[in-house]
């Protein structure tokens, strides 16, 4: 089951980015290479490709499954001096994630899999107004001598 607390340990931000996107297939193209960039320029490379995948995750369940005829769906990017936090809202709050067992032949069905592995944790609460966010984070371990991230372990 995942964590239901928005923000378990709020910090001052250090970058903050906040796009709503139409829920159409191009926008979680769209809405990956955002993150990808926002998350290099930010000062982490290494997490981009993980943090960027997500998102993209997060946005197709939005758009499959949590979206309505003319609402928007929005992605928020925070990063904190500890943290790296994806949000994606959408207005369906009845309509929690589930994760499942997908089979080999399935289609469909591994997104939330993807997510909590490459994530360090991640959870769903409900949105300000109508619907909920589905959120993820990747904590900033310890680093090496010149601000090189020392790899990170997962049980």
């Amino acid at each position: 089951m995942p964590d239901t607390n928005p923000n378990p340990n709020p910090e001052p931000l250090r970058h903050e980015d906040q796009l709503d996107y139409t829920p159409v297939p191009r926008s979680v193209a769209l809405a990956r290479r955002r993150t990808a960039r926002l998350v290099t320029e930010w000062g982490h490379p290494h997490l981009a490709g993980d943090v960027a995948l997500v998102a993209s995750e997060l946005m197709t369940n939005a758009l499959l499954h949590g979206s309505l005829r003319d609402r928007l769906i929005r992605l928020r990017i925070t990063a904190t001096a500890a943290m790296l936090r994806v949000e994606v809202s959408d207005p369906r709050g009845e309509r929690l994630p589930c994760p499942r067992d997908a089979t080999g032949e399935d289609q469909f069905g591994r997104g939330l899999a993807l997510v909590g592995a490459l994530a360090d944790g991640w959870g769903v609460a409900p949105r300000v107004g109508v619907g909920k966010t589905v959120w993820a984070e990747w904590g900033f371990g310890p680093t090496l001598c010149g601000g090189d991230p020392l790899a990170r372990t997962r049980e």
